[in-house]
């Protein structure tokens, strides 16, 4: 056969495999159109029984087991910070974390103390007088009685006498008794005076010597040192805000040089010990008791797991959200880390993983296969080419699996949610 026969028989034999290709393809589209699109398949996994170490998996923020937050000084006006460390420094008990100008203080301890000296003095001056007024008053006292004597002796001799010298003896004993009990009367009065006097005097010491001991105590306040071992943290200083960056005020922190108004707090002082709040689910509550050992990471240091403890429990459960709009009832519960690792920093998110309880012979299921329809858990049960919504009772989680009740072994449920439909088919749909 010729090199143009060989040609003309190999182009025959392409055209009908072409046409018999396109046939085949044909009749498949045809198919396609008359039974609809394929349903993608169902990932399904059997019900297994066996044993499981019940593992609970939280997360929450570290934060200091115990805190102290150092405010400005209760005092008329504004202070200004002399010194304050920087946020972060570890400090030890007594050191000082925050110091004021003592200044204003300083200048009221000097006029209190001014004061004072004037008020000791003017009541020693007070008791002088007093006690020169005394003598006198006695002095006068012993004249008028000495005068009242001598006007009986002359009145004794009156029947000696003529009746107009009798008489004048007479009203000089009257005059003599009057003026000795007027003394008397005076006397008293001095008294009363002197010893309002001195009283006044007093009280104006004793409100010197108060303003003295507040002025002393108020210059002791402006150096506060750390009460306890612990980290510093510097507060925002509000009321000296950086402007505006995108969209964001930014705060500064409190820093040497800053006015400070009364009662504001500057710094707070952190223990070095840490704990974890953290809300558990109700499946997980029962698996947990205060006492149990835990395994803490902190995602701040990569590689690195602290020992812990379950250090309490809530009783009763609540819902989250606001308003309660998280229906799930959780309980809340505090971990303590057993380490006291300088590189753990309050407000760190740390990762908590609890063992607890070790079943045996039970169902599991991956956590997946699980669905919830009107406040029930539901699995889907393949039965043939369907799958029917069974009713299960969650007894267990952990991470990824779940263990039930109320199905049985060897069961093939699905692990998508064969009632919901495919996106794909319905985007056709439409």
């Amino acid at each position: 056969m010729s090199r143009r026969g060989i040609r003309s028989q190999s182009l025959r034999f392409a055209l009908l495999a072409a046409i018999i290709a396109a046939a085949i393809y044909a009749g498949k589209a045809g198919v396609n159109a008359v039974r609809g699109p394929e349903r993608p398949t169902i990932p399904t996994v059997r019900v297994q029984r066996g044993d499981i170490d019940l593992k609970v998996y939280t997360v929450g923020d570290l934060r200091p087991v115990r805190s102290t937050m150092l405010a400005a000084p209760q005092v008329n006006g504004s202070l200004q910070i002399v010194s304050l460390v920087r946020s972060g420094t570890t400090m030890k008990k007594g050191q000082t974390v925050v110091a004021f100008d003592p200044s204003e203080q300083e200048y009221k301890l000097e006029q209190s103390r001014f004061d004072l000296q004037a008020a000791d003095e003017n009541l020693v001056k007070g008791n002088a007088d007093a006690a020169v007024q005394a003598s006198q008053d006695k002095l006068a006292l012993v004249k008028a009685r000495f005068d009242v004597r001598k006007a009986e002796l002359d009145v004794s001799k009156n029947e000696l006498l003529s009746s107009i010298d009798a008489a004048k003896n007479t009203l000089a004993l009257q005059e003599a008794r009057r003026k000795l009990a007027q003394l008397e009367q005076d006397i008293k009065s001095h008294e009363a005076a002197n010893q309002a006097s001195i009283q006044v005097w007093k009280e104006k010491r004793a409100k010197s010597q108060l303003e003295v001991d507040q002025a002393r105590a108020s210059i002791a306040s402006m150096t506060m040192p750390a009460p306890f071992d612990g980290m510093v943290a510097v507060q925002d200083n509000w009321d000296a805000t950086g402007g505006f960056w995108g969209g964001s005020v930014l705060v500064p922190e409190f820093r040497a040089g800053d006015q400070v108004r009364s009662g504001r707090g500057v710094a707070q002082v952190l223990e070095g010990a840490m704990e974890l709040q953290v809300r558990l689910e109700e499946s997980a509550r029962a698996n947990i008791s205060p006492g149990q050992k835990v395994q803490i990471s902190v995602d701040g240091i990569p590689g690195a797991m602290f020992p812990g403890v379950v250090k309490t429990i809530a009783s009763l459960a609540s819902q989250g959200g606001m308003f309660g709009a998280d229906p799930t009832r959780r309980f809340d519960a505090t971990f303590e880390v057993d380490t006291s690792d300088a590189r753990l920093r309050p407000g760190e998110t740390a990762r908590v993983t609890i063992v607890g309880n070790h079943l045996h012979n039970v169902l599991l299921l991956p956590r997946q296969a699980v669905f919830d329809r009107d406040g029930r858990q539901i699995v889907y049960v393949k039965n043939g080419s369907a799958f029917l919504p069974h009713d299960v009772t969650i007894t267990n989680r952990t991470e990824g699996q779940v263990i039930v009740e109320g199905l049985t072994e060897g069961a093939e449920v699905a692990l998508s949610n064969p009632e919901q439909k495919p996106k794909a088919a319905a985007g056709a749909g439409k």
